[in-house]
């Protein structure tokens, strides 16, 4: 084994740099834009700082912020806008009405068929919205045939994946690979270039995600039962010899805590409504109207030494609490409802669709918030809110954009422009396949006529776009950029072809995917590809063999995200709309990651070795 020399003292820096930045990639404390944002500027501090030149070739910092601008980043950014007008059209709601009917008929040969039609979609846009349809039928199904949901929504979700891998613009991850590897020389790959061995690792994943998978999934209950605390409307009569009476708003709200709530003063004599202001005096005899847990009530009663009545009645065990016309519903929070980060209070939740939030569920199980108020928690993509509402109030909830109802019972969209917005997607791609415009191009103007053609407005266009994938893909290019120019990633190339010198040129290329497939379910999957293309290009090029297998052990290697809920932000939509454990992803995800490993290093070895 032939150790490689030490580089210099930059690619030691960049590795060092590159570790640091995987390891923040995969915090769930810190958010992924703020690492993201944070690799970009200790990157071009440190080479402002400590310039780099090699060849007589100077590295400037501003080409590491190139990413921003660079084809790939276009190319999903528009492919994500796209998409995105799929569902708000409802261009997708014709498979999705008739895909529930056939569910009625045979449940065995419809889970074929889903997971067969949502690999296809997957291919062609982003799985995200593909999953977004997917969920409300799948549950839906479960609740009308009295069915489990569990063996139905992972092998959907990672049918999304497995169809993604299929072209070159069915994920960020080959964009990026793909774009990468076009930027160090190498022959671009067409949209279709690596469908066949990649559609011979999908029909052997869909084989088990359809055989097997389902019988190895244990059964979930719904993440969110109907048996979670209601929240109830009261009155608080304020007693003449109760200690409330003189006090203010805020001097009451602070006897609770602050967790009481007060909508409105009914005063006497007439019982006009009062607006509760913090100085707002309370007299005797007020009604405090006010909305909450029971036992919350019941506490507030005691503390206040007020009497606690409904419309009508004092409460007590004969005139209880009642919930009148109030529904539940389940809500999974989606990139583009502009709710992550941000509290329930910030983005003034209950003011904008007037319903109560009674739990909050993330990873698979509920948060325990203590005496927290639940409108304080940031919330994050992926989030299930049990909310409670009138009929009313839940439709608009079902109308806005980025809440996913999964409550069985809700109606798809569907516009006069859904068959247009499924033309322009169709143009897009044929545009593309045929060689006519690169896919960046036509993905811009593919925006440019849905936004004339109001299938969509900015608003929309805006919400569709993430900032996590944004600054991730910036972040990525530079680090890509980083390594290569220094010659850090030459090192690596050096450093792993010593490691494994003992093995054929096939036996290299399939232990490169592994790496990458284990990579990638730890931390980002566009960070692992994007590193990963340049010691994948030059691992090659020292081993005198083609170099497009060795791309293409990269890219597939790195959309492997089966084994975790994090690997990819649709497996965290699934794992809380279906209230799967960690271990569920990784009982079913671990065996599919090595079958389309074993699988993919025998056929790519066989085409291009």
């Amino acid at each position: 084994m032939n150790i490689p020399d030490i580089p210099n003292n930059h690619a030691l820096a960049m590795l060092l740099i590159t570790i640091i930045a995987l390891y923040f990639f995969r915090r769930d404390d810190i958010p992924l834009q703020t690492s993201s944002l944070a690799v970009i500027a200790i990157l071009a501090l440190v080479f402002t700082v400590f310039p780099f030149e090699a060849n007589g070739v100077h590295l400037e910092p501003s080409s590491l912020f190139f990413g921003f601008g660079h084809e790939a980043l276009v190319t999903v950014c528009g492919l994500m806008i796209i998409g995105h007008a799929l569902v708000r059209t409802g261009a997708l709601e014709p498979i999705g009405r008739n895909l529930a009917k056939l569910w009625k008929i045979s449940p065995t040969l419809s889970l074929l068929i889903t997971l067969l039609v949502a690999g296809t979609l997957s291919a062609f846009v982003n799985n995200t919205p593909i999953v977004v349809l997917f969920l409300p039928i799948l549950i839906s199904v479960a609740i009308r045939t009295k069915t489990d949901s569990s063996p139905m929504l992972l092998p959907m979700g990672l049918a999304t994946l497995v169809g993604g891998m299929t072209t070159t613009i069915g994920t960020s991850t080959n964009l990026l690979v793909v774009s990468v590897a076009n930027d160090m020389g190498i022959r671009r790959f067409g949209m279709f270039d690596f469908a066949y061995p990649a559609l011979f690792a999908a029909t052997i994943a869909i084989l088990y995600l359809w055989l097997i998978a389902p019988r190895i999934i244990p059964k979930r209950k719904p993440s969110l039962p109907d048996t979670s605390p209601r929240i109830f409307g009261g009155y608080l009569n304020i007693n003449e010899e109760g200690l409330c009476v003189g006090k203010t708003v805020a001097e009451l709200r602070k006897l609770t805590d602050n967790q009481m709530l007060i909508e409105f003063i009914q005063r006497k004599p007439d019982y006009r409504n009062v607006i509760p202001l913090p100085d707002t005096i309370i007299k005797a005899g007020d009604r405090l109207k006010v909305k909450d847990y029971p036992d919350r009530l019941k506490e507030y009663e005691t503390v206040l030494n007020a009497t606690l009545y409904t419309d009508k009645h004092k409460v007590d065990s004969e005139h209880p609490l009642i919930a009148e016309k109030q529904t539940l519903a389940e809500i999974v929070v989606i990139q583009s409802s502009g709710l992550n980060g941000q509290t329930l209070k910030q983005a003034n939740f209950k003011e904008r669709f007037g319903v109560s939030v009674l739990a909050l569920h993330r990873g698979g199980k509920a948060m325990d918030l203590g005496r927290r108020s639940i409108n304080k928690v940031p919330i994050q993509t992926g989030d299930v809110l049990l909310v409670q509402g009138d009929d009313e109030q839940v439709q608009v909830l079902k109308a806005a954009r980025g809440l996913l109802i999964i409550d069985g019972a809700a109606n798809l969209p569907h516009s006069k422009k859904a068959p247009l917005a499924l033309g322009i997607l169709v143009a897009v791609i044929l545009v593309a396949a045929l060689g006519l415009l690169p896919i960046a191009v036509s993905s811009l103007c593919g925006v440019l006529v849905l936004l004339a053609t109001k299938c969509i407005n900015w608003d929309d266009a805006s919400s569709a776009l993430s900032s996590q994938v944004i600054l991730i893909v910036a972040a990525s290019l530079a680090l890509g950029a980083a390594m290569m120019k220094t010659g850090g990633a030459e090192y690596m190339a050096q450093m792993f072809v010593a490691l494994a010198f003992d093995l054929p040129p096939a036996g290299i290329l399939s232990a490169l995917m592994l790496l990458l497939a284990v990579l990638t379910n730890i931390v980002s999957n566009n960070a692992a590809a994007v590193i990963g293309t340049p010691i994948a290009i030059s691992v090659a090029n020292q081993l005198n063999v083609p170099v497009e297998p060795f791309i293409l052990a990269v890219l597939f290697g790195a959309n492997l995200s089966f084994a975790t809920p994090m690997a990819y932000k649709t497996n965290v939509l699934v794992m809380n709309a279906g209230g799967y454990k960690f271990s569920d992803f990784m009982r079913v995800g671990i065996p599919l990651i090595i079958l389309m490993w074993v699988t993919l290093s025998f056929v790519l070895s066989w085409i291009y070795l």
